[in-house]
C-alpha cells in the first residue's frame, strides 16, 4: 500500500545572488520562496529592473505542497536550454513554492545549447545550495466546538498527540482550530469525534 506524502520542502528565505561566468558570459542565479503566481511575477519584474542591461531573465518556479504547478520559461534562448534545466534542478533539491531565477548577460561568445544547459543549471544548483532547506508537514485544519468543562478533556488530548492550536475562542461555548498532520487526521478525526460533548469539523483550505 502506497503511503501519501505528508510533508514537502521548500526555503524560508531568499538564496544569496551567486555568480557563474562562460566564455564571457556571466550568469546571475537567485532562488525566492514564492506561494503565488502573483509573487513569481513581482520577483521577476525586480529582477529585470535591478538588470536592465540583461539579455535573458530564465527561470522556473515549483508550486503547491504537492509540487503540483510548475513552470520554466526559456526567456529567448533555445527552447528547453535554460528553463528546464533550472526546473531540473527544483526537482533535485525536492523543493516546492520556490521560484529560481538565472540572469544572463552575453559575452560575445556562443555557448551552444549543451553549454547553455550547464550553465543554467549550473547557476540554479549554485543558487539552492545557498538556501537553508526545511521540511514542512501538510496539515488539515479542523475545528473543535465543546463547552467549558469539557476544555480539561480537549487540552489533554491536544497535549498527548503534540497537536498545534491555531486560532482559540475561550468562553463558555469554547472554539478551537487546530491543525493535524495528514497522515494523522482520521485517528485524530475519530479520537475527538469519539469524545463526549465535542465536535469536529474539516475546514475548507
Amino acid at each position: 500500500m502506497e503511503i501519501e506524502k505528508d510533508t514537502y520542502k521548500t526555503i524560508l528565505k531568499p538564496s544569496e545572488e551567486v555568480l557563474f561566468k562562460k566564455k564571457g558570459s556571466k550568469f546571475f542565479g537567485y532562488a525566492f520562496p514564492v506561494s503565488s503566481e502573483e509573487e513569481v511575477k513581482e520577483y521577476i519584474e525586480t529582477l529585470k529592473k535591478q538588470h536592465h542591461s540583461a539579455r535573458h531573465w530564465c527561470y522556473a518556479w515549483q508550486l503547491g505542497k504537492s509540487y503540483e504547478h510548475y513552470r520554466a520559461n526559456d526567456d529567448g534562448e533555445p527552447s528547453n536550454s535554460a528553463g528546464m534545466p533550472i526546473y531540473g534542478q527544483l526537482q533535485s533539491f525536492d523543493v516546492t513554492n520556490v521560484l529560481v531565477v538565472v540572469v544572463r548577460y552575453f559575452g560575445g561568445t556562443k555557448l551552444g545549447v549543451g553549454g547553455l544547459v550547464q550553465a543554467y543549471k549550473t547557476t540554479a544548483q549554485m543558487a539552492l545550495e545557498t538556501c537553508r532547506i526545511v521540511e514542512k508537514t501538510i496539515d488539515e485544519i479542523f475545528l473543535l466546538k465543546f463547552e467549558y468543562p469539557e476544555m480539561n478533556t480537549v487540552m489533554r488530548i491536544i497535549k498527548d498527540e503534540d497537536i498545534s492550536v491555531i486560532n482559540q475562542k475561550m468562553e463558555l461555548n469554547c472554539e478551537l482550530e487546530i491543525a493535524v498532520r495528514k497522515k494523522d487526521t482520521e485517528r485524530i478525526y475519530e479520537l475527538f469525534d469519539n469524545t463526549y460533548k465535542v465536535t469536529i469539523k474539516q475546514m475548507e483550505d
